[in-house]
């Protein structure tokens, strides 16, 4: 009697669910035997649809955190990553938080599997868009929750995210208030840029996050200073961890490609200069740091007016989160512009090909100075940083050199500067 419809696609079932146990199964045993050697993602033992998709965002070469933390996180280590900016951190962790999850056979109605929590609502947005790029042929559903949108739609899909990428305050808000988020199940937790998070004032925000979620569970945290709240929070959140650490021995702790300069000038010069470097460097994308929001909004605006012929953008943490991300998507896109900010942009944002690093304002620590110059002289490239310091603040180069950090003096000719006061 030929078979019915039903009994097939039954069949059908059962003969896919059997060829995923015994490719799961391949793969455990792949890790468990791993040598660790690998240079690229293609040689790692991790599945197909994750392979082609990095790939095909041209994702091919292994970084040295990546190389490390990949292998120990697919074994379902807990690990304290320590590197720099611009070293690749964001692939160390989502790569095994996507593979760990597909062997645990997680599906829709397994609920919150894996969690994210970000400094700034800018890095969680471009964590968000490398996760759905490299997570793509898998059907795990992803969410974005940070402050700035809709609180009331954000908590209608909840329930339905298997991974979610958050800011500390927001996911805060949801646990405290959302009756459908349900965190019993969750598998993996990753605090990224976790000293930023510390500085940003969240200790006590984070401290309560982690006390809501399950004991049993893969914590990845990656850092790119290891204070000592940093190792606080370690010690709190991590079981048995394997510390990674990649540029510790290093002779400096900037990028070896990145060539950094300083000037002295008087505060009343300082937006002279601005506005001639600017002028000098038309075909150039550049981001300059400021202290303070007015700040920014003022030299924007005064700049904008004056039309040096490069498109000129602003980004500070007083704009409303729309604004936010499209200044960030088109600042991304542009090939020639100029982006003047707030400490905002300092950590873990990438711009691709940034030319300049301007700090027109000196930051207040140097681990402030290293995270903003590490906008530029990203993955192997080239890149320039200029510092303006004050006669008053020629201690800060003292602070430096004691970080193996060298900066080289430079003057600006007499008749190369503008004046704009007028």
């Amino acid at each position: 009697m030929p078979r019915n419809h039903s009994e097939r696609s039954k069949e059908a079932r059962q003969l896919k669910r059997q060829k995923e146990d015994e490719e799961i199964q391949e793969l455990n045993a792949q890790i468990n035997d791993y040598p660790g050697n690998a240079t690229r993602f293609f040689d790692l033992p991790i599945t197909q649809p994750t392979k082609s998709a990095l790939k095909n965002a041209h994702f091919t070469t292994l970084t040295d955190i990546q190389r490390q933390a990949i292998p120990e996180a697919l074994k379902g280590r807990d690990i304290l990553g320590a590197a720099r900016t611009g070293s690749g951190k964001t692939l160390a962790f989502l790569v095994p938080l996507i593979e760990n999850l597909y062997r645990r056979k997680w599906t829709q109605y397994d609920g919150l599997g894996a969690l994210i929590i970000s400094p700034t609502r800018e890095l969680a947005i471009q964590t968000f868009e490398t996760l759905v790029k490299v997570g793509r042929l898998h059907s795990f559903s992803a969410g974005l929750i940070i402050g700035g949108n809709n609180f009331k739609e954000e908590r209608e899909r909840l329930s339905r995210m298997n991974i979610l990428v958050c800011t500390p305050g927001r996911l805060l808000q949801h646990i405290d208030q959302a009756i459908n988020f349900d965190t019993s199940n969750l598998q993996m937790v990753i605090l990224d840029e976790a000293d930023r998070i510390l500085d940003m004032g969240f200790k006590a925000t984070l401290d309560a996050i982690i006390a809501s979620l399950p004991k049993e569970r893969q914590t990845l945290l990656f850092s790119a200073t290891q204070t000592k709240s940093v190792r606080d929070l370690a010690r709190l959140s991590l079981q048995n961890a394997e510390y990674i650490a990649v540029h510790e021995n290093e002779s400096s702790s900037t990028p070896e490609n990145l060539n950094q300069f300083y000037l002295f000038c008087p505060l009343t010069e300082k937006l002279d200069i601005l506005f001639g470097f600017i002028r000098t460097h038309l075909k150039n994308k550049s981001i300059v740091f400021l202290s303070s929001c007015k700040q920014v909004r003022f030299v924007f605006e005064t700049f904008r007016r004056l039309r040096p012929g490069v498109p000129l953008m602003h980004l500070h943490g007083k704009q409303k989160q729309a604004s936010r991300t499209e200044v960030t998507a088109k600042f991304t896109s542009s090939q020639n512009a100029i982006l003047f900010c707030t400490d905002i942009v300092a950590r873990g944002l990438d711009f691709p090909a940034v030319d300049w690093v301007v700090q027109l304002d000196t930051p207040e620590d140097v681990d402030t100075y290293i995270h903003r110059v590490g906008r530029t002289a990203r993955f192997q490239r080239g890149g320039n940083a200029l510092l303006l310091l004050l006669p008053s603040e020629e201690a800060f180069l003292n602070r430096l050199e004691s970080k193996k950090i060298s900066v080289e003096r430079i003057n600006i000719k007499e008749g190369k500067k503008t004046s704009i006061r007028k």
